[in-house]
């Protein structure tokens, strides 16, 4: 009995070219290189269907299929890779022979297939639908249309309205040399949001979003208003915030998607490739503390409707639930199959690529700062002076050092435990290591992000979760403007 998601991979991937599991088995015997420690073929089909909303038109909508398949074998270190847009049985033949040329390294070639063991199993974490099979354009119209009537009702000073659409469905199929053969479908519909608000000559602007692992009709109407409120907010509120002060200063991070901060700053240096490498500022710390007493940091391909959530990731591994730091000690890494071999690790599911024209690596999936035991307002109370901080914008880090700088698009100024005036401009520095040692209050108000964070690493960029619930970091640098 095969799985929902091998079924759609056959009709998807299969069929169009002519293949059939003897076909991948032919493919893998002659990739493989003697003395090969691994090595796989890694087959995908995504469609895609957006739309674009502009100061109040739809200017824009589209539809676009990207497909293919990438080879690679690894022995040690050095792996052999390359890629074709032609899936047909010739085409993969020639693949094959193309990457054994290239990591050819002693030893025979197997032209025997490898046979192959569908074992994919329905996972349950999101369903195997097609979101951009729902060609109806009247729908996807109309839900840009209420975005901008929401907004624009909201307050007269709202003067421009942007927002995209997106919806895509991902079908990918992995068969390696030990003759495991698995598929996943991820489905997933994002809503982006940019809202602009003017007063006396003044513009300010506010971000916001959702998405998920699911159809249009996962777009619930509640859910559309309270993002249309929080980015509408957050433009008006800007337009009154005055240039942040610089100095050191704690800082208050609110929940959800200020993870990112922590994503950027901490998570890529628990990816394993960057401690094989020596170049991650944790690189043999595990077992040491790297942080105060009540920071825990987990990684969970596994959670439910959540975009950094994966079936399997694409090498074939299910995802795991990896505990980064546990109470303040470093206790595990992100691991892909490649590093975990060379680590005498195992694989924690975080193998993943961009698509089939690239290699994959430790990457995050749903990476987040567990909750803790302080009420948030009692943290707020906490601090004389500082920063509140509940979005960011672009931002700078620097794996081997661990320093970091981040800009945020929502800040506030904290005097005497309260927040008193919106500021804009305010940057926080500061080193990740540094950081998660100065975190000396931890909320129980844990949040993920709302459905539209990305991560780069190498040129590829991936859709993941950040989260974290409010918490106070004792000192951190800010660069402001302001006294």
């Amino acid at each position: 009995m095969t799985s929902a998601a091998m079924d759609r991979a056959s009709t998807r991937i299969f069929a169009p070219a002519g293949l059939d599991r003897t076909d991948v088995g032919r493919a893998l015997g002659r990739l493989a290189v003697g003395g090969a420690d691994l090595g796989d073929l890694y087959f995908e089909t995504r469609s895609s269907r957006n739309w674009r909303l502009e100061d109040g038109r739809v200017t824009a909508g589209g539809f676009g299929i990207n497909q293919g398949v990438g080879a690679r074998i690894a022995r040690g270190a050095e792996v052999a890779f390359a890629y074709s847009a032609d899936m047909r049985p010739e085409a993969l033949a020639i693949l094959s022979d193309t990457v054994y040329a290239l990591g050819r390294a002693g030893g025979g070639h197997v032209t025997a297939p490898i046979t192959l063991n569908a074992a994919s199993a329905d996972h349950g974490l999101y369903p195997t639908l097609d979101p951009v099979a729902d060609a109806d354009a009247a729908r996807w119209i109309a839900l840009l249309e209420r975005v901008e009537t929401l907004a624009r009702a909201a307050d007269p000073r709202i003067v421009r309205v942007d927002a995209n659409l997106s919806a895509s469905e991902h079908v990918v199929l992995v068969a390696d040399l030990d003759g495991h053969m698995r598929a996943d479908v991820r489905p997933m519909v994002q809503l982006r949001l940019t809202i602009v608000a003017e007063a006396n000559g003044r513009r300010a602007r506010g971000f916001g979003g959702l998405g998920g692992r699911h159809d249009l009709s996962g777009l619930r109407e509640d859910a559309i208003a309270r993002a249309v409120s929080e980015a509408t907010t957050m433009a008006l509120v800007n337009l009154d915030a005055r240039p942040a002060p610089a100095g050191t200063f704690p800082i208050v991070l609110g929940p959800g998607y200020p993870g990112v901060l922590f994503h950027e700053a901490v998570g890529h240096g628990l990816e394993g490739d960057h401690h094989r490498q020596g170049l991650s500022a944790f690189a043999g710390r595990v077992g040491e503390r790297i942080a105060a007493s009540g920071v825990t940091v987990i990684d969970d391909g596994g959670l439910p409707g959540r975009i950094g959530s994966l079936g399997m990731d694409d090498e074939g591994t299910a995802p795991e639930k990896t505990v980064l730091v546990r109470d303040g000690i470093l206790t595990g890494l992100m691991q892909d199959r490649l590093n975990a071999g060379l680590m005498n690790a195992r694989p924690t599911g975080n193998g993943r690529r961009q698509s089939h024209a690239h290699l994959p690596m430790p990457r995050m999936t749903n990476t987040y700062l567990a909750a803790g035991q302080d009420d948030p307002a009692d943290i707020l109370r906490s601090v004389s002076r500082g920063i509140y901080a509940t979005a960011f914008g672009g931002g700078q880090v620097d794996i081997t050092s661990g320093r970091f700088n981040f800009s945020t698009t929502a800040a506030w100024l904290i005097e005497d435990g309260r927040l008193t005036a919106p500021i804009e401009g305010a940057t926080l520095i500061g080193v990740g290591h540094e950081a998660l040692k100065h975190i000396s209050m931890v909320g129980h108000d844990l949040a993920l992000d709302d459905g539209v964070a990305t991560c780069g690493k190498q040129g590829q960029t991936l859709d993941v979760g950040v989260g974290q619930p409010t918490i106070r970091i004792d000192a951190m640098m800010v660069g402001g403007r302001g006294g």
